[in-house]
């Protein structure tokens, strides 16, 4: 029988599983798709989420245009590399976003990039959260809501 990676009440630790599978994983947060932080792995503090939210915006919004300019279907991943690190934005089908942060000499990037669609492919099915339909949105009450139940 197959566990779920996520439920709505172990984001948290499901995070953290998926940042000790990889070397040099060092944080995972997922954000709501309008940029709040929904949970995190531990050693993530509230100010690096919140500036997590605004480069993540930044990212996607190149992103999607990217996918525009290309005609070449829905935005899936972004992967940043840096000197000394890699960032992973991945987003989820239920319109939630996932970040993780990758670092260090010996960082497993191909392993990275499998957890991360491992971790998206089963998230979307248990992130207790759905984006309103676009009627509800042009009449002011959009935004992520909680499923219940």
């Amino acid at each position: 029988m197959t566990h779920a990676v996520v439920t709505g009440d172990s984001l948290t630790g499901a995070l953290d599983r998926l940042v000790d599978r990889v070397r040099g994983a060092e944080f995972a947060v997922v954000l709501s798709p309008d940029g709040l932080p929904l949970g995190s792995s531990r050693q993530v503090e509230a100010k690096l989420a919140e500036q997590l939210s605004g480069v993540v915006a930044g990212l996607l919004a190149l992103g999607s245009a990217a996918t525009r300019t290309c005609d070449a279907g829905g935005l899936r991943q972004i992967v940043v590399q840096m000197s000394r690190a890699f960032l992973f934005v991945a987003t989820i089908g239920n319109g939630t976003i996932l970040t993780v942060r990758i670092a260090g000499d010996e960082v497993e990037v191909g392993d990275m990039a499998y957890e991360v669609a491992l971790f998206v492919g089963q998230a979307e099915r248990h992130l207790p959260v759905s984006l309103e339909p676009a009627s509800s949105a042009m009449s002011g009450d959009a935004g992520a809501h909680r499923r219940l139940g």
